[in-house]
C-alpha cells in the first residue's frame, strides 16, 4: 500500500492549511494552543465558518450540506484542525446524530434537523449511559410509555457530556419492558427545555464541568421525535457507535501536543539552560514522535484498506488503545516539562500555558470514554483466541 499523499491530497492539505490560517480567529487559536478547552462560543463560531465550505460535516453528502469527502481527505482535515489548533466540529451533531438521521430518520426529520446540526443552530448531547448501564447500555432503565401522540419519559442519564450547554438530547429509552433487553429500546430526540427535565453538574477530576446527570420526570416527547422504528432503537445505537472511525486514533491531537511540548521545553529553563538541551528529554520527545508516526501509518492502513477492515474488524480497538496511551504519555510529558507551575489553576485567558495538570488528569478519562481500555482488550482477545 502506498502511504505517501497523492498530489491531489497534498493540494487539499495545503488548501485546508491556508483556509485555517486565514479564517481561524487568533484569540481562539491562542487559547487552544495554551491548552484551554474551547468555549461554546468558540466551537459555534468556528463550526459556522467551516459550514460555509461544507467542512463542518465533511463526510455528509453534499445534498445535506456536507462535502462528501473520502476517508483520506477527512483525515487530513481532522489532523490539520487538531494541529492548528482549532475547535473540532461538535461531534454529537455531525459525527453521531447526523448519520443516524440519514440512515433511519424520516425526510421531515432530515429536512428540519440536518441543516441546524451542521450550522450548530441546535446543540445536541448524548443520553445513553445510566447508573449501572455504562458498558452494558442495553440494560438501561429510562422508560417511555406511549400516551396518544406523545411518549412520557421517566428515568435518569449520567455522564452526559455538555448537557448544560445543549439544546436537545438524543436518548435511548425503554419502550417495551417485556422484550429482550436489546429489542425493547427506542431512540428519541428530546428538547431539553421540556418541563420535567433537571440537569445537575458533575465536576470531573480536572475540576471542570464537562459532565452531568439528567433526570426525566413525566417528560412529554412528541411521537414525531422517534427516530427509526419503536423498539428498534438498538439498531440506531449500534450504527451510531460504529459509524465514524476516522478520528479514533487522535493522531493530529498527539502531534499538536508534541509540538507544544517542544515549544515549552525551549522556553523553560533549568540552571540557565533550556530544558530542550537535556538529551534525555529530547530522546523522550523523539520516541513519542516516532510512536505517533507509527500510529498514523497504522491508522491510514486501516481506514484506507477495506480488506483490512473486513479481515480485522477488531483492529479499531488497537487504534483506540494506542491513541489513548499516547495522549496520556504526552500529557504526562507536558506536566513534567512545566513542573510545579502546571498545578496552578489558570485563567481562561492565560496563554503562557494553560491547565497542564488538569488536562493531564482529564486525559486519564480517555481510558473510559469511547469504550474502556478493558473492553477494547476483551474485544481483541476474542478476535485473536476466539
Amino acid at each position: 500500500m502506498d502511504l505517501d499523499l497523492t498530489p491531489e491530497q497534498r493540494a487539499f492539505r495545503d488548501e485546508v492549511r491556508t483556509f485555517i490560517r486565514e479564517k481561524l480567529p487568533s484569540e481562539i487559536r491562542e487559547r487552544l494552543r495554551a491548552g484551554h478547552p474551547p468555549r461554546k462560543q468558540d466551537t459555534v463560531a468556528w463550526q459556522r465558518i467551516l459550514n460555509e465550505r461544507g467542512w463542518a460535516a465533511p463526510h455528509w453528502p453534499k445534498r445535506y450540506g456536507g462535502a462528501d469527502l473520502g476517508p483520506m481527505e477527512r483525515l487530513i482535515l481532522l489532523d490539520e484542525t487538531y494541529r492548528a489548533p482549532a475547535p473540532l466540529p461538535q461531534a454529537f451533531n455531525v459525527g453521531m446524530l447526523g448519520p443516524v438521521l440519514m440512515k433511519f430518520g424520516t425526510p421531515a426529520q432530515c429536512d428540519h434537523f440536518l441543516p441546524r446540526l451542521a450550522n450548530l443552530d441546535i446543540w445536541f448531547c448524548q443520553g445513553f449511559s445510566e447508573p449501572g448501564s455504562g458498558s452494558d447500555l442495553a440494560s438501561l432503565r429510562t422508560a417511555a410509555r406511549r400516551e396518544g401522540d406523545h411518549y412520557i419519559v421517566n428515568g435518569q442519564k449520567i455522564w452526559t457530556t455538555t448537557a448544560h450547554l445543549a439544546d436537545w438530547v438524543f436518548a435511548l429509552v425503554r419502550t417495551d419492558t417485556e422484550a429482550r433487553k436489546q429489542e425493547g429500546i427506542s431512540f428519541l430526540l428530546i428538547d431539553l427545555r421540556t418541563p420535567g427535565i433537571t440537569i445537575r453538574p458533575i465536576h470531573s477530576i480536572d475540576g471542570e464541568h464537562h459532565l452531568n446527570e439528567v433526570f426525566f420526570d413525566e417528560v412529554r416527547v412528541p411521537v414525531g421525535n422517534l427516530v427509526g422504528q419503536e423498539n428498534k432503537g438498538w439498531d440506531c445505537a449500534k450504527f451510531l457507535l460504529s459509524n465514524e472511525r476516522t478520528g479514533i486514533a487522535n493522531v493530529g491531537l498527539c502531534r499538536e501536543r508534541l509540538d507544544y511540548a517542544r515549544e515549552l521545553a525551549g522556553r523553560y529553563t533549568r540552571a540557565g539552560k533550556p530544558l530542550l538541551d537535556d538529551p534525555k528529554l529530547r530522546a523522550d520527545i523523539a520516541m513519542l514522535e516516532a510512536e505517533t508516526r507509527a500510529l498514523e501509518i497504522t491508522n491510514w492502513r486501516f481506514l484506507l484498506t477495506d480488506s483490512e477492515q473486513k479481515r480485522l474488524p477488531a483492529f479499531a480497538s488497537v487504534l483506540k488503545l494506542k491513541g489513548t496511551e499516547l495522549q496520556q504519555e504526552i500529557n504526562a510529558l507536558l506536566a513534567r516539562i512545566v513542573g510545579p507551575g502546571g498545578l496552578e489553576r489558570r485563567s481562561a485567558d492565560e496563554v503562557t500555558h494553560g491547565p497542564i495538570a488538569p488536562r493531564y488528569f482529564l486525559s486519564r478519562a480517555a481510558s473510559i470514554y469511547g469504550g474502556t481500555t478493558e473492553v477494547q482488550k476483551d474485544i481483541l482477545a476474542k478476535a485473536i483466541v476466539g
